[in-house]
């Protein structure tokens, strides 16, 4: 189907809000609602942020670059923006779902396109119990934390946590410990999508836990439950010959 109708945003940059409207004024704009296609300018941040606001609606975005690294992004140019979006080659992502029990008994749930990361809040390390499907897999573990990232975000908090990198089209989730201490030899895991993952909170009144779901961050924790929602498709728009399948490859052999 044709991208007629474009809805562009932008971050508060100055940068960003030049080439808002300087595309604007070029190819129009219609309300994100209406749009066959959403043209997000700014960096990888502004990226999340829009896919967060269409969630479940599989709007296509197409990013460009106007902000620092943009992992997410395609590079910035107002020329040919109709012909590009046109020949754009579609990566689908899934969210993972957080659903987050605090100390108090109070239930937070919500979506992380990258990861669901749990980190220390005190002086002392967290102690975390890990199981998947209902079994106990990890008993205790001794760390600063640990982050759960889908494909899309393997790149990012996960691969600075030392985690690997997933194919963008791998149906599997990374488990990464963040400075564990025991078992001191535990790198992490590698699991299945379909699997769903408790992580409970040991000690939580002397060793407090937050857990982090993208922007979204519960304090305090008991436990958190998490699975990813492979009925929400996200869909983004990269050029050809830079798609994230891609991009992702070159992480791996690119120093």
């Amino acid at each position: 189907m044709p991208l007629q109708r474009i809805a562009f945003v932008a971050s508060p940059t100055p940068t960003a809000r030049k080439a808002l409207k300087a595309l604007t004024e070029r190819y129009g704009t219609v309300p994100l609602e209406e749009a066959d296609v959403v043209v997000a300018l700014g960096g990888d941040g502004l990226m999340l942020q829009t896919l967060h606001r269409l969630l479940g609606r599989r709007t296509p975005i197409y990013g460009m670059n106007r902000g620092s690294v943009g992992f997410l992004m395609n590079e910035f140019r107002e020329d040919g923006l109709i012909e590009r979006l046109t020949a754009a080659e579609r990566s689908v992502v899934h969210p993972l779902s957080m659903k987050a029990s605090d100390i108090h008994g109070v239930v937070t749930e919500a979506y992380a396109i990258n990861e669901v990361s749990l980190l220390r809040a005190g002086p002392q390390a967290a102690k975390l119990r890990v199981s998947i499907d209902g079994h106990v897999r990890l008993d205790q573990l001794i760390c600063d934390g640990m982050v759960v990232a889908t494909p899309a975000g393997s790149t990012a908090y996960n691969l600075s946590a030392n985690g690997p990198i997933l194919p963008l089209n791998a149906p599997l989730m990374a488990l990464t410990p963040i400075s564990a201490f025991r078992p001191r030899r535990w790198r992490g895991a590698i699991i299945p999508q379909e699997a769903s993952l408790l992580i409970e909170a040991l000690e939580p009144g002397k060793r407090p836990v937050n857990a982090v779901g993208d922007h979204n961050e519960v304090k305090s924790i008991a436990c958190v439950e998490i699975a990813m929602d492979a009925a929400i498709d996200l869909v983004m728009l990269h050029d050809p010959g830079h798609s994230l399948d891609e991009r992702i490859l070159r992480e791996q052999f690119d120093w």
